[in-house]
C-alpha cells in the first residue's frame, strides 16, 4: 500500500517535478555556455593586460565556475543517491518523480505509471 502511495503522490505531483526538470535542462544548457563566455573574456582581457596575476586570477576564476557547472550535472545522481541510503526507500518509490525531473519530455502528467 505504501508503494503505491508514493507512485501516485509522484504522479499527482507530476507537474511540479516536470517543471523541476525543464529548469534543470535549461541550466545544464545555460551554465556551460556561460562559463566559457565569461572564461573567454576573463581570460582574453588577462592575456590583453599580460599581467601574471590576472592571468592567475582569471584561471581560478574559470576553474571555480567550471566546478559549479558540474555541480549542476550531478544534483539529480546526488539526490538519487541519497535516497538510496536512506534506509525503507527502495529505487520504485521514487522512479517516477525521479523520470519527471532526468527526462521532462517524457514525463507523464496526465497518465498513471
Amino acid at each position: 500500500m505504501f508503494l503505491l502511495e508514493e507512485k501516485a503522490f509522484c504522479v499527482g505531483t507530476a507537474k511540479i517535478w516536470k517543471l523541476v526538470g525543464n529548469i534543470l535542462f535549461i541550466f545544464k544548457i545555460v551554465i556551460p555556455l556561460l562559463v566559457i563566455i565569461f572564461g573567454m573574456i576573463d581570460l582574453g582581457k588577462a592575456v590583453v593586460a599580460s599581467k601574471d596575476d590576472e592571468i592567475k586570477k582569471a584561471a581560478k576564476s574559470l576553474g571555480m565556475r567550471a566546478l559549479a557547472g558540474l555541480i549542476i550535472f550531478f544534483i539529480p545522481t546526488l539526490v538519487g543517491f541519497l535516497f538510496l541510503m536512506v534506509d525503507g526507500i527502495s529505487e520504485d518509490d521514487y522512479k517516477p518523480c525521479a523520470d519527471c525531473i532526468s527526462k521532462p519530455s517524457s514525463c507523464p502528467v496526465d497518465d498513471s505509471y
